[in-house]
């Protein structure tokens, strides 16, 4: 998922919290080659959303519902003191047949000030624009995705969300596995994709922060090729995906003093590539070497 396609740093933004800590101390103590894990655990939602609900059941995973804001402040101090990075919103969650159960703005808001409290970013699943509105009314960091069930992005919505001082992660992949999935039409999937496209092209014309996100562990689609074509549809040129790979993550998330650049005294975490990503963005999927530390963990055969 991760070594093969150049990633030395991953911030999960969903999963059981306890599973990926123990993976994460496995990387640590070098007993598996891996990134550097960041995770928020188990998110905050009133109700899960529905496409997941099987998966919950079937594995025996329990994720409460969080319906105050009491019960809200309790999961943020349980997560942090237990080890996640961050704290993750479902501000919009979906329930089937174009139902969204919403979070509460005084739920959100109380997990966000927590949160903050302990320097922990909070990301948002927005899923509609009533989801954004509580994501930025309650100061979230970062939106998990564009917005599927949303109107136009019009100029002064854009303006309103980068006042918020929110960073936005495409996962325009996602929306094609979820086309490719539905049986959708190959118009019906290209015009979605093109609504999410033209949600990154607003966002990044107004210098909005861009940080790169896939969805996998979600959708098995490891292959990141289709994310930088999508983006550079998008408008983002080499040097802005680049960016939302390297510099402006390590920026989001403190660690620009030590990560994100190639300097003396930072840390020795490289990629090299096989092509110049100047001369197409898919560049960026063929990897050659991943080293993270001064250690290779991946190498092309």
């Amino acid at each position: 998922m991760f070594n093969r396609w150049g990633f030395t740093t991953v911030f999960d933004v969903a999963s059981v919290l306890d599973n990926t800590l123990a993976l994460r101390r496995r990387i640590e103590n070098n007993e598996l080659r891996g990134p550097h894990i960041l995770t928020v655990g188990e998110p905050i939602w009133t109700i899960e959303p529905v496409y997941v609900r099987e998966f919950l059941k079937e594995h025996h995973i329990a994720i409460p519902h969080t319906e105050t804001p009491d019960q809200a402040v309790a999961l943020v101090r349980d997560h942090a003191t237990r080890g996640a990075n961050g704290i993750k919103l479902f501000t919009g969650s979906y329930q089937g047949g174009g139902k969204v159960a919403p979070l509460p703005l005084a739920v959100a808001k109380a997990a966000v000030e927590e949160a903050h409290r302990r320097q922990m970013p909070v990301f948002a699943h927005p899923q509609n624009m009533d989801g954004v509105n509580v994501a930025m009314d309650s100061g979230v960091d970062i939106l998990a995705h564009t917005v599927p069930q949303s109107t136009p992005w019009t100029p002064e919505f854009v303006s309103r969300l980068k006042s918020a001082n929110m960073a936005l992660i495409p996962t325009l992949t996602l929306f094609d596995f979820e086309a490719r999935k539905g049986n959708s039409s190959d118009q019906e999937r290209e015009a979605w994709i093109a609504k999410m496209i033209a949600e990154l092209r607003a966002y990044s014309q107004a210098d909005g922060d861009i940080l790169f996100g896939t969805d996998i562990g979600y959708i098995d689609h490891f292959d990141t090729a289709l994310e930088f074509t999508l983006m550079a549809q998008a408008g983002l040129n080499f040097r802005e995906i680049l960016s939302s790979l390297t510099t402006s993550p390590a920026q989001r998330f403190g660690y620009s003093e030590h990560n994100g650049s190639i300097a003396r005294g930072m840390d020795a975490d490289l990629v090299v590539l096989d092509t110049d990503p100047a001369h197409g963005a898919t560049a960026f999927s063929k990897v050659r070497s991943t080293i993270r530390s001064g250690r290779v963990i991946y190498s092309e055969k």
